[in-house]
């Protein structure tokens, strides 16, 4: 008896003592300020996440407009199926995409329909067309997506959503941001909480501000002609003959920002450019603001490509000197270049930026582009004030409820009370513990939980002093009456424990932020409670026992 009750002892001090470290004390390097009264607070503070209601920030809920990406991808397949068809010396009247709400084709009409079959199995051994299925009538061959590959590449547009605005929220030094899939699969929504942001407004704009980098050719006669452009799009249209190839684009341009000499600025031109573009930002190695001026509102981005990118680009400039090159950001062109000799790894996006605006464009180009535009579906701000309301309400509540639990212990217990409010004590120690070594964030419901587990280990308590009072009352010894009191107690402490557990882990697997929290600390909670309420408990009563040397009358309970 002795010898068990020195290996409880053990167990439960190395226990107590790591748990009281990992809560309180430093997670560096140890000085002796760290071991001070303000010292362990500061730890304290340090240790534990606090979630957004507890700490102020930002909380987002973003949809990525998967159908974008997936018009995206029909135009862009068409363009090869244009390209292949071309390549194979297939003769081909048009190759058009076709969007229509949830129907996604790319249909190609040939000049002789009796080339269809031919042409249709020429065309998918050069282009990848996995996920499309084909049907042929008279001279068309139409390609469409089917609703598993639909399913599938927009579950990776918002997987690859989700790898980009966590590569921006790190550039941008958001500390401890909470970023995951919200809602049901097929929502396409992401979550995202910033907490101790409080100005979220630049970090919107960063998160679906757009960065489609791409270097395309001007259709433009060579120097020394002036670039070609025109006054309106439609303009730009009647010189295509009326309507936009699948390979060819107009887009705005605008040669200067800043105002004339009339004080007036210059106005919008349109350009067209041939596609799919040279390179474009996946190439991208860097990016960064520039000064040329050293005035404040006269910013470029510089930017380097890729050794593949560069390559690429070097070919395409040295083949086409005498030809004009736009830079293209977002679908609008910012500027204009003539090839005099071959280019390789570098280039330059002019545009009048301020130093902020240039530092984010090159931030946002760094970290990739979005698949697909996002859009805000829900916001909201909490305040560091109403944050610390939300502890001080939390930490007065838990007070309150532990002081009336310890109470009541003592008062119905008497000295078994004291046992009780014990490994009630260390219950909430090993709790707080192991959210911080699990890395868990603490929110107010949270705290909510904290609160119920409190509850859980007393009435674990109850269920086992009940239990030696029915055994004493049959004449059992006292060391009987322990023996068997926790022993009958344990199957329905374990009952009660593993139910509600089950049930909460279907609140952390299928709840959202707040309900995932309380989940977590009440599954903590009763994790701990079945080493405090059952081992610590009787490891106490075993100590008394063995204190009176195994002859004890009497048990206060």
């Amino acid at each position: 008896m002795r010898k068990d009750l020195t290996q409880r002892v053990v167990i439960i001090a190395i226990i107590t003592v790591i748990a009281i470290y990992v809560v309180f004390g430093p997670h560096h390097r140890p000085t002796w300020r760290d071991f001070t009264l303000a010292g362990i607070r500061q730890n304290l503070a340090e240790n534990i996440h606090l979630g957004l209601d507890l700490r102020g920030g930002s909380h987002l809920v973003m949809q990525v407009k998967t159908e974008e990406y997936l018009k995206r991808l029909t135009e862009n397949t068409a363009i090869g199926v244009q390209n292949a068809a071309k390549d194979a010396g297939i003769g081909v009247r048009q190759v058009r995409p076709e969007v229509n709400g949830d129907d996604y084709r790319v249909v190609l009409e040939l000049e002789d329909a009796s080339k269809a079959s031919d042409a249709r199995s020429q065309i998918e051994r050069k282009v990848d067309l996995n996920g499309w299925t084909a049907s042929v009538s008279g001279n068309t061959v139409t390609w469409t997506l089917t609703a598993a590959a639909k399913r599938t590449l927009s579950d990776q547009a918002v997987e690859q959503a989700l790898r980009i605005i966590e590569s921006r929220i790190n550039l941008l030094g958001v500390t401890e941001p909470t970023l995951q899939r919200h809602g049901a699969p097929e929502s396409h929504q992401i979550l995202l909480q910033m907490p101790g942001v409080q100005d979220p407004e630049r970090i919107k704009a960063i998160l679906v501000g757009e960065s489609r980098l791409e270097l395309m050719h001007v259709i433009s006669p060579p120097n020394p002609s002036p670039v070609q452009t025109y006054a309106t799009k439609e303009e730009a249209i009647q010189a295509l003959g009326g309507t936009v190839p699948s390979n060819r684009q107009v887009l705005p341009y605008t040669e200067r920002e800043e105002p004339t000499a009339t004080g007036e600025k210059r106005a919008q031109r349109w350009v067209i450019v041939e596609t799919p573009a040279i390179i474009d930002g996946s190439e991208l190695r860097n990016a960064e603001a520039v000064s040329r001026t050293g005035r404040s509102d006269d910013y470029q981005v510089a930017f380097t490509l890729k050794p593949s990118g560069a390559e690429k680009f070097a070919r395409w400039t040295g083949a086409n000197i005498n030809q004009y090159l736009a830079v293209v950001l977002n679908g609008e062109v910012k500027s204009i270049a003539y090839i005099k000799s071959q280019i390789s790894d570098a280039g330059e996006i002019s545009g009048r930026f301020t130093k902020q605006s240039a530092e984010d464009l090159a931030l946002t180009l760094r970290s990739g582009a979005l698949p697909a535009p996002l859009v805000y579906l829900e916001e909201r701000t909490v305040g560091p004030s109403l944050g610390a309301d939300s502890i001080r309400a939390g930490i007065t509540a838990s007070v309150i409820g532990l002081l009336l639990v310890v109470l009541v212990m003592i008062v119905y217990y008497r000295g078994s009370g004291v046992n009780a409010v014990v490994a009630l004590l260390l219950n909430i120690v090993l709790t707080m513990a192991a959210l911080i070594l699990f890395g868990a964030t603490l929110t107010l419901p949270g705290i909510a939980g904290i609160i119920l587990g409190i509850g859980m280990a007393v009435d674990s308590n109850v269920l086992i002093f009940e239990r030696i009072r029915e055994e004493l009352r049959t004449g059992k010894t006292v060391a009987s009456a322990i023996e068997q009191g926790f022993a009958r107690a344990f199957v329905t402490i374990i009952d009660t424990h593993v139910t509600t557990i089950v049930s909460s882990l279907f609140l952390f697997v299928f709840g959202t932020g707040p309900i995932r929290g309380f989940a977590v600390t009440l599954i903590l909670g009763l994790a701990a409670n079945l080493f405090t309420a059952v081992y610590v408990s009787r490891t106490i009563f075993i100590w008394l026992l063995n204190r009176s040397g195994g002859r004890l009358q009497t048990l206060s309970i």
